[in-house]
């Protein structure tokens, strides 16, 4: 397995705020995505499941893990 990730992009979404969430892709082709709080822990997909997760976001298929 191939890490190379040496083009780690950062949400737009993350703005300047500290938690930041980081997207590349790797040498696999494989999607990796990891926080600025813990990089050395990466989660991997393929491209096709990345777009379906994202799709899910904007749909706001999560918004009630984000409400009190």
């Amino acid at each position: 397995m191939s890490t190379s990730t040496d083009n780690w992009q950062k949400s737009s979404f993350s703005g300047n705020a500290a938690n930041c969430v980081y997207v590349a892709l790797d040498g696999d082709s494989k999607v990796r995505m990891r926080e600025s709080d813990a990089p050395g822990t990466t989660l991997a997909t393929t491209p096709a499941t990345f777009g379906v997760f994202i799709r899910a976001v904007k749909a706001g298929a999560f918004d009630r893990l984000t409400t009190g």
